[in-house]
């Protein structure tokens, strides 16, 4: 098992404008590096490496700026229009309708050289996921996460990015398109240290060479608005993991704190819930301290 983060965590993803519910809602600060940061930095500090159109840079960096423990840095505002997603909701998931990435042309993920804390490269065109993940090999940790419609449209990317993980985090559709219909097989056959199953209403399960360990989900009611709950659950679980020394004993209270961040996230439209909450709201929700 790799040694816990000393200096925080680091997170390399998307920034987007996000258009939801088929339109109802449009405009919404989304991306992965946001809402991993927001729900990373309740317990523990967080860098920030994303790419921001100059239409959203001022808002980017303000939400960035709410909270001292995120470090924003790493984000480069660039002469493109900022990554739009565009998605509507059923059966208490996202269907993915479509994105507009020209961002991406335009710039390439930066990763600090020789860092060697824990890093999440969040999902992203598939070429600068890969690039990313390439520019952190070594780190202490690498993780990443899956997004259905890039693994579809270039698996070979997709499936070197998770070739070169530690973690990886996707739910089941994305497993599908990656050929894994069993995520402890696939867990072996990739030689991952741990694969994280995102099911939305089912919680989220981990498998590691110890087992599997599952976690249900915590909210009653229908959720809100579900975008960036996968994020929101990978940011607190690696922090909250962080602050336990990282070991093997204590993942599966760091996955109920990724829950816990995950329910949060989906109990309000975009990052608004994620916003208000504190860490003595995601202790509430796991039971203590």
């Amino acid at each position: 098992m790799p040694p816990a983060p000393r200096a925080g965590l680091l997170v390399v993803g998307s920034v987007a404008l996000d258009s939801l519910q088929g339109g109802r809602i449009s405009d919404e600060l989304g991306g992965s590096a946001l809402y991993f940061s927001l729900a990373a930095s309740l317990l523990a500090p967080v860098s920030v490496i994303a790419a921001v159109g100059l239409d959203a840079e001022e808002r980017v960096r303000q939400r960035l700026g709410c909270r001292e423990e995120i470090v924003s840095t790493g984000l480069e505002a660039v002469e493109a229009p900022t990554y739009r997603w565009f998605a509507e909701q059923a059966h208490g998931r996202n269907v993915d309708l479509g994105s507009h990435d020209s961002i991406y042309d335009f710039w390439s993920p930066r990763p600090p050289a020789g860092y060697r804390g824990w890093a999440f490269v969040g999902s992203m065109r598939p070429d600068r996921q890969l690039e990313a993940v390439r520019g952190l090999a070594g780190c202490g940790l690498l993780s990443a996460d899956a997004m259905r419609s890039y693994v579809e449209a270039a698996p070979a990317d997709a499936m070197a990015v998770l070739s070169l993980c530690d973690w990886y985090y996707a739910n089941e559709e994305e497993l599908a398109a990656l050929g894994c219909d069993d995520p402890a097989e696939c867990r072996r056959r990739w030689g991952l240290a741990g694969l994280v199953v995102k099911r939305g209403p089912g919680g989220s399960t981990v498998y590691t060479e110890a087992g599997e360990h599952h976690e249900p989900a915590m909210l009653e009611p229908p959720a809100v608005e579900t975008t960036g709950a996968g994020d929101a659950l990978a940011g607190a679980m690696l922090a909250r993991w962080g602050e336990l020394d990282g070991r093997p004993e204590a993942l599966p209270e760091a996955l109920r704190w990724g829950v816990a961040a995950a329910t949060v996230a989906i109990s309000d439209v975009g990052q608004r819930a994620l916003l208000r909450a504190t860490r003595a709201d995601l202790e509430a929700l796991v039971g203590g301290p």
